[in-house]
């Protein structure tokens, strides 16, 4: 559980650094952007900066579920006793991940360079969907392998 929250904790900092560091004032799209671009492109994949810039908001918060589901469960385990069920955390967790992004967005607004945006808002909060889901089918998918012993 230590590693998780390591993990996670880094995590957390590395979306803090990508999406709180200022930005120089321009239009141009980022080097990361250009090079995937021309990378996809060259694979004959047909993909444009918005697209591209919209996967990228859903992949970044994907971890934020994956990785809070089973943080949230082992933590309500030790607290009650019983862990949270595995449904319930993942809303929990997606509702986290909501609450993370807007926090970042208004931030942003304070920020030069950054740009605030209700579509990062709704494409973070899918990615931390997504992520909490993929979390929960794995680990009822492991629990149900488990053999019962007592």
């Amino acid at each position: 559980m230590r590693l998780l929250t390591w993990t996670f904790a880094a995590y957390l900092a590395a979306v803090l650094v990508v999406t709180l560091w200022p930005s120089p004032q321009s239009t141009d799209a980022p080097g990361w952007a250009t090079a995937t671009l021309d990378f996809l492109q060259s694979l004959g994949i047909p993909i444009t900066l918005p697209v591209l810039e919209a996967l990228a908001n859903v992949v970044m918060f994907g971890p934020f579920g994956v990785l809070g589901v089973p943080l949230l469960r082992g933590a309500t385990a030790r607290r009650r006793g019983a862990p949270l069920g595995v449904w319930h955390a993942a809303a929990v967790v997606t509702l986290a991940g909501c609450a993370l992004s807007v926090a970042i967005e208004l931030t942003q607004n304070l920020l030069p360079g950054r740009v605030p945006t209700v579509q990062d808002v709704v494409l973070n909060t899918a990615g931390a969907l997504l992520g909490a889901a993929l979390a929960a089918v794995l680990v009822l998918t492991v629990g149900a392998r488990r053999p019962i012993t007592g």
